[in-house]
């Protein structure tokens, strides 16, 4: 029996392990959530995740996990074939993990506050401010990026597929000048080439159908 995921296809998180669960070949029972009919918010999905956030992951045993994050560290550890994605060397682990909590902390909580008011609250323009905290993320993930070809190395980790799914995000609200940031240019460049890939560009896409009427 497939493990269960909660999501709302746009989200960048959702994306994040949608792609993580793509690249080690893991089947998923995925469920829609309609966030604009507050389909999270029902008695019976508070009782499993009362924060209400998507994605939710289910296993086959009950077990109950929410935090694109932590899942997709679970699911690795528990379903890939490999320790590549997350490795199990412990400084290279800690880089993986600083990463993650970088794309949690900060890269996907600017995103949130930039996109949060236009989707439900009516705001119609991103301001300057809104452009100047993604430009400061674009700055750290430029340097995150000196002298690698992936955010926490020469290979491929789970941090990457948060940094991709959330840097897409950005790019449709702020634009990432190739001229300005070339390593984060050439990253997501090199992204679009990844085998699980395809899970985050259909996801943007829906993203961008959303947000892109509320740009000027």
């Amino acid at each position: 029996m497939a493990p269960t995921l909660y999501i709302t296809p746009a989200s960048p998180p959702v994306r994040s392990v949608l792609m993580a669960a793509k690249t080690i070949g893991l089947n998923l029972d995925l469920q829609q959530v309609n966030l604009f009919k507050e389909e999270h918010k029902t008695p019976d999905f508070l009782k499993m995740n009362p924060q209400h956030s998507l994605p939710t992951l289910v296993d086959d045993d009950g077990f109950v996990l929410w935090d694109s994050h932590a899942i997709m560290a679970y699911l690795v550890s528990k379903y890939a074939t490999s320790d590549s994605l997350y490795p199990s060397d412990i400084k290279t682990r800690a880089l993986v993990d600083q990463r993650l909590h970088f794309d949690s902390g900060v890269a996907f909580r600017t995103l949130t506050q930039i996109l949060r008011p236009m989707i439900f609250q009516g705001k119609k323009n991103v301001d300057q401010k809104d452009v100047d905290s993604a430009l400061e993320v674009y700055s750290f993930v430029e340097t995150f990026l000196e002298g690698r070809e992936w955010i926490a190395g020469d290979s491929v980790t789970i941090a990457d597929f948060s940094f991709i799914s959330s840097l897409t995000s950005f790019n449709v609200a702020v634009k990432i000048e190739e001229s300005k940031y070339p390593k984060l240019a050439g990253y997501l460049k090199r992204a679009e080439c990844l085998p699980g890939y395809e899970a985050n560009k259909e996801g943007l896409e829906a993203f961008i159908a959303i947000v892109k009427p509320l740009l000027k």
